[in-house]
């Protein structure tokens, strides 16, 4: 049972003879943004979505109890996801040789992989060769944001000015006083939980009712206060108190399954692009879908040089096609749309469309994460049960380091996401020794007395980190593959660190006894946040898109997903990713308007 109206049909005529207005690659966070913006604009628009529309609400079944599911949430005999150990000692691609049928991400192997498993993409399928990455995709219609985790952060000049604070790297073409009114436009049509803490690091937003902290993390938060630092409720792509301009999303009423691991909201809650931006963008009359549509190649009109639409294939039937348009957008996701630039050559751009800098696939970064830290709190062993995991999130740390000081070992920063309380399967109960009655009373006396973060910390973008195309190896639809060459450098392994002992730290000055650490850094890849292969920038000569993520080369091109990220910051980036592109859809119809398209 949900609350949202039914989606208007995807069952659509669509017309490839015709000239779109704009023609977008991709249905996630950016593609969706870019079809709410230009339809809102009254141009016509073609969507080209590789995977299928799923009945997504069948998918999550998110109030579904385990005990009401056969396999207790785990996907059928054949399916396998792989491990942190897979990743770390076998080398891509994963799934070659493997005797199980289906091959998928880590991501449905947290618990629930039954709940995703139409929802990522099979690693069989989906190759790619290199250096060690944990890729994680979804091909399908609203892409990753059908599963995502709802932490919806800003950047500030801390980031867009990264540069001209620490001397490394590159500034963004943009300051935050650019982005600002976009990111409050993207605050207030999707809608966004959080309290306000007036940090020059960490920008408020236009917050709907937060969700409550609970006792273990408000004794946290007062101990952390007495250091300077912050903890904030979790900042969730949320609407908490409704939106009245969307009929297909419901608000948050705290069911309790938010802490299913593969994410997913089946009211809608929770944002995800088809309820929150490509269902409305439909009903204006404006936006046709074709999904099915694996995109290779961007075409290049031989005399004029600019983009006139995308080729494709179709998924299922894998016939050829051409989609023409007056401006293309690729909105594929950072990698994907990297790839497809690649794939982009001609005679007039032989290194990959929009590439004359060289640049197109280098500067990759994104988060490492995994060092974290797990406490018990004695006050709360023994005392009566909380409802506590009906909240889309817990709380957030936002960054402490190189702000005002400087950190020897390091230089840019790392936040933390944690929570704490009572769970749908009790905390810890796996490493709890013993058996019988005296068993189960101490799981039920320790359940809800837990505590626990993680640490999410900024890449460097480097040059030599990048992906290129595969020589050899092609996909299942004959398109050639991502070679990765990419690994985390000192700075990270000497951040990674810090996060151990400063979480450790935090714990012990707040009277939590620190149960367990884990200083283990995940394989790259893990953050799902990969960022900046097309980078903006002013000058031509060292970037791929100019501040509006428009091509420096084909005029008629915009690249709007992570990859146009000068750096990756260490917040969470699909707030961003949005804003930026609202941002580029504004001056993308201005433009169009003034016949400059």
């Amino acid at each position: 049972m949900t609350l949202v109206r039914v989606p208007p049909p995807l069952e659509q005529e669509v017309d490839l003879s015709k000239t779109y207005d704009a023609v977008i690659v991709g249905s996630g966070a950016a593609g969706g943004m870019a079809a709410h913006v230009l339809t809102t604009y009254g141009l016509h628009v073609l969507m080209l979505e590789a995977g299928k529309k799923l009945p997504i609400e069948q998918e999550l079944r998110s109030m579904q109890w385990p005990y009401d599911h056969p396999r207790r949430g785990d996907a059928p005999p054949g399916s396998h996801h792989l491990s942190f150990n897979e990743y770390t000692i076998r080398t891509p691609p994963y799934a070659k040789g493997s005797a199980f049928k289906h091959v998928y991400s880590y991501v449905g192997g947290w618990s629930g992989s039954d709940y995703v498993k139409n929802i990522l993409v099979d690693e069989k399928d989906h190759p790619y060769t290199g250096t060690h990455y944990a890729w994680v995709r979804a091909r399908c219609l609203g892409g990753k944001t059908n599963i995502w985790g709802r932490l919806a952060l800003r950047l500030s000049d801390y980031d867009f000015k990264a540069k001209s604070h620490d001397g490394y790297g590159e500034d963004w073409p943009i300051s935050y006083a650019d982005l600002a009114p976009y990111y409050d436009k993207v605050d207030l049509y999707l809608g966004i939980s959080g309290v306000k803490e007036n940090l020059p690091h960490l920008p408020d937003s236009q917050f709907q009712r937060p969700s409550k902290l609970n006792f273990g993390e408000v004794k946290l938060r007062e101990s952390l206060k007495k250091t300077g630092q912050v903890l904030t409720p979790y900042r969730a792509g949320v609407t908490t108190d409704g939106l009245k301009h969307n009929r297909y999303r419901s608000k948050c009423y705290g069911r309790g399954a938010c802490d299913r691991r593969p994410g997913g909201c089946d009211i809608h809650a929770v944002f995800d692009s088809p309820t929150g931006l490509i269902y409305p963008a439909m009903d204006t009359g404006n936006l046709t879908i074709r999904p099915n549509s694996t995109a290779h190649e961007v075409l290049v009109d031989k005399n004029t040089g600019r983009a006139r639409g995308v080729a494709f294939v179709d998924s299922v039937t894998r016939k050829s096609y051409e989609a023409k348009a007056k401006v293309v957008i690729l909105a594929a996701s950072t990698l994907e749309s990297t790839r497809l630039l690649l794939l982009s050559r001609s005679p007039q751009h032989p290194n990959g469309l929009g590439n004359s800098s060289g640049h197109v696939g280098h500067n990759f970064c994104e988060h490492v994460m995994g060092p974290g830290v797990t406490g018990l709190i004695k006050e709360l062993v023994g005392k009566p049960h909380t409802l506590d995991d009906g909240r889309p999130g817990g709380f957030y740390i936002p960054r402490f380091r190189n702000l005002k000081d400087r950190q020897p070992g390091f230089i840019r920063g790392y936040g933390f996401e944690g929570n704490s309380g009572h769970s749908m399967f009790p905390a810890h109960v796996m490493d709890t020794p013993g058996f019988g009655a005296q068993f189960k009373k101490t799981v039920r006396d320790h359940a809800g007395a837990f505590i626990s973060m993680g640490a999410f910390g900024e890449v460097l973008p480097r040059y030599e980190s990048y992906v290129d195309l595969d020589p050899e190896l092609k996909d299942a639809w004959g398109v050639p593959v991502l070679r990765f060459h990419y690994q985390f450098s000192d700075n990270e392994r000497k951040m990674a660190e810090d996060m151990v002992a400063t979480g450790r730290e935090m714990l012990e000055a707040a009277g939590i006894e620190v149960v367990g650490t884990d200083d283990k850094v995940l394989t790259e890849g893990w953050s799902i946040h990969e960022l900046g292969t097309a980078r903006m920038g002013n000058d031509p000569k060292t970037s791929v898109l100019n501040q509006f993520q428009q091509s420096h080369d084909v005029r008629n091109l915009f690249v709007v997903d992570g990859s146009s990220h000068v750096s990756a910051s260490c917040q969470n980036p699909t707030w961003t990713i949005m804003a930026l592109a609202w941002r580029s859809c504004d001056h993308l119809a201005d433009e169009f308007r003034k016949g400059n398209l």
